[in-house]
């Protein structure tokens, strides 16, 4: 999931988005197929005659995405019809960008980054489903650190990966502490966030994710303590949504439809045998370039799956989610204007 986004290098996602091409495609790894210029067309699988469709995952095969192999290796997305083929992005940007040109069906990204699609550079994408429903980018720093609150980041450093959100997070959460957000000192370490808590390079990190560094720090014997941005003053914004474009949400409604049907059924499994899930989640992990670390995945899933909850139904989106991101955005100045909800995310829960 994850960094890429780890990801966003906000303002260059979109405005990249109508040079998306064959190009960019071509540069995708996958899994499952190639990117088709008909993915429409179906394929005649026995008596049932499948419709192929993309999903572009945010990062590599891990934690959060297991619901989708669950669902191919259950048959859930054959039995609705569907023929999915996963990719994998080579750069961070790929699954908003490919996603919003038509080159993938479906893409998986980071709410406020539809956010500023929509509003900056007018790009047609829309969020079909909320995957995760709530940060996991939060405040890390060391167990045995001195700081208690966002406050006691006064005076100190703290390391991001350049992305202009995590100044915004910052802001927010050492003033709503009662804090002076200009007393921190915002050190661009790239996405060397956890080597530089444990170097002390920095005094705490920004754009760390509690489901991949905290674990894999805690793997490698370092402790650590965090910060959720919404107990300072941060809406809680879905970290993963689903997009597509508004032309293919148009033309493959009931495609769409079918595939959320299957991969709800994998997220129900997923939730009821974790432990099974994973297994197939191993079972197709990327393991020449990003081999997974089962005691990590396991406390990811952990971490995972009460943000993945929704009592409405896996997916489902609130109008007052986006209403509050979008309000959010807008007062740290992330976004030029305000975008329609109208057309910014449908809810394709039934």
């Amino acid at each position: 999931m994850k960094k890429l986004l780890l990801f966003f290098v906000s303002i260059l996602i979109f405005s990249l988005v109508v040079a998306c091409g064959q190009g960019e495609t071509e540069e995708a790894t996958q899994q499952g197929g190639q990117v088709s210029d008909e993915t429409a067309e179906g394929e005649k699988t026995g008596e049932v005659e499948l419709v192929e469709m993309d999903i572009m995952l945010d990062w590599y095969p891990n934690a959060v995405h297991s619901y989708l192999y669950v669902a191919i290796e259950n048959g859930y997305f054959e039995e609705e019809g569907i023929d999915l083929n996963i990719q994998f992005p080579a750069n961070p940007t790929d699954p908003i960008n490919l996603a919003a040109a038509g080159r993938v069906t479906l893409g998986i990204t980071y709410q406020p980054d539809v956010v500023m699609a929509r509003a900056n550079q007018d790009v047609p994408v829309k969020s079909i489903a909320a995957i995760v429903r709530s940060p996991l980018n939060h405040i890390v720093i060391m167990e045995d650190s001195e700081i208690q609150s966002p406050k006691d980041l006064e005076g100190k450093q703290v390391g991001y990966p350049g992305i202009p959100l995590n100044e915004s997070l910052i802001k927010t959460m050492v003033s709503s502490d009662g804090g002076d957000p200009d007393k921190v000192s915002m050190i661009d370490v790239g996405f060397e966030l956890g080597s530089s808590i444990i170097s002390e390079r920095v005094d705490a990190v920004i754009g760390a994710y509690i489901n991949h560094e905290v674990p894999v720090l805690r793997h490698k014997g370092y402790e650590t303590r965090y910060f959720n941005p919404v107990d300072y003053g941060v809406p809680s914004f879905y970290e993963l949504v689903i997009v597509t474009n508004d032309n293919t949400w148009d033309e493959r409604q009931e495609d769409i439809a079918a595939f959320w049907r299957a991969a709800t059924r994998g997220y129900e499994f997923m939730r009821d045998n974790s432990e099974e899930a994973l297994a197939i989640l191993f079972d197709n992990q990327d393991q020449a370039n990003f081999p997974l670390i089962e005691d990590v995945e396991k406390e990811s899933l952990e971490i995972l799956l009460p943000k993945m909850e929704s009592e409405v139904g896996f997916g489902s989106q609130a109008r007052e989610s986006w209403r509050e991101t979008v309000d959010w955005m807008m007062e740290f100045e992330l976004i030029n204007e305000e975008p329609s909800l109208d057309d910014i995310f449908v809810n394709i829960v039934e």
